[in-house]
């Protein structure tokens, strides 16, 4: 059979594993062919003895990858050099899952030494937790390097926070390359997501000086959370799933919470309210399917934000501390 060169082109463009940047499918296979079983087992062993380590490892994954990119910067601890971005506003006493991420690291450490990056471990359990949990699975391409410092200052301005306005976020977002539906398709990791009192309290006693809780939430809710966090008691801390109808199962049963004016906090109760995110929150709430897919999608977006690859940064021994 003769083959122009032209077709020769086509079929090396077609049939070469995807590449990004110098991220590939298949970066590790040769050297570290285990890796995503070593990691599944690590987050099935650990989501066995804790329901909150799915959700837990999805914030720390967006946190370290919204600031500053994504680099595994969010696991080091403070140095000499730098402060920890563990310690900035949005992470400090909420971030958790160090610990699991140290223990995957040692086990993978121990199949294929000083190989595989502390942020490609950090994506791969984020995929593997969703995935655990009843989610998606999405195709990922390998390769990232960790970088050799933190930068606590894009920790404190980058981070999406709970109480700022829908175009403040959008904007934090487009700024990583992601869009609107990356905003919407994103938010819907709160179907198995936990949140502190502090942070919707206000929407429940004399909102916005009325005497009364946020029309825009279920007054039913809005009693259920009022029992939960009192607002004469030290209460703030107290946890509570942003998801009470299916909490540790990731489904599209937060939009339909949503639609149902559900949304325990007003930065995600504004997506079913605000005409730019409507159609897509109903959308979802509607076609499970259509969420999944969107989702990994973003997370596929997401987890491409910022990375550093080639000779650049390192592959850490330890997550916590740079070699």
């Amino acid at each position: 059979m003769h083959f122009s060169s032209t077709s020769l082109v086509f079929c090396l463009l077609v049939f070469q594993p995807f590449v990004y940047g110098q991220l590939d499918y298949k970066f590790y296979d040769s050297t570290c062919p285990n890796l995503t079983r070593i990691v599944r087992f690590g987050l099935w062993s650990a989501m066995a003895n804790d329901t909150r380590i799915a959700a837990s490892l999805l914030r720390l994954h967006f946190h370290d990858c919204i600031s500053n990119g994504c680099d595994a910067s969010v696991l080091l601890d403070e140095t000499s050099s730098f402060e920890s971005e563990k310690d900035a506003l949005g992470n400090r006493n909420s971030l958790r899952g160090f610990e699991l991420i140290e223990t995957i690291k040692a086990n993978v450490e121990k199949a294929c030494p000083k190989t595989v990056s502390c942020i490609d471990i950090l994506t791969l359990a984020v995929r593997e937790a969703v995935f655990l949990t009843g989610g998606s699975y999405w195709p990922l391409a390998l390769g990232r390097r960790d970088s050799v410092t933190a930068n606590i200052t894009a920790a404190n301005t980058e981070i999406p926070s709970p109480f700022e306005s829908l175009d403040n976020i959008i904007a934090k977002f487009t700024a990583k390359g992601l869009n609107l539906k990356d905003v919407v398709a994103l938010s819907g990791a709160h179907t198995i997501g936990f949140v502190k009192c502090f942070a919707f309290k206000f929407r429940l006693f004399n909102f916005s000086g009325s005497g009364v809780p946020d029309p825009t939430l279920d007054a039913s809710l809005a009693t259920k959370l009022q029992n939960v966090c009192p607002n004469q008691d030290d209460s703030d801390n107290t946890l509570v799933p942003l998801d009470a109808v299916t909490t540790t199962k990731f489904d599209n049963i937060f939009f339909k919470n949503l639609v149902n004016n559900s949304g325990v906090l007003a930065s995600d109760q504004v997506l079913m309210t605000d005409n730019r995110t409507t159609a897509l929150v109903v959308n979802y709430s509607r076609y499970p399917f259509l969420f999944a897919k969107d989702f990994g999608d973003s997370m596929v977006k997401l987890s491409n934000v910022g990375v550093i690859t080639g000779q650049n940064g390192q592959v850490r021994n330890k997550c916590n501390l740079v070699n």
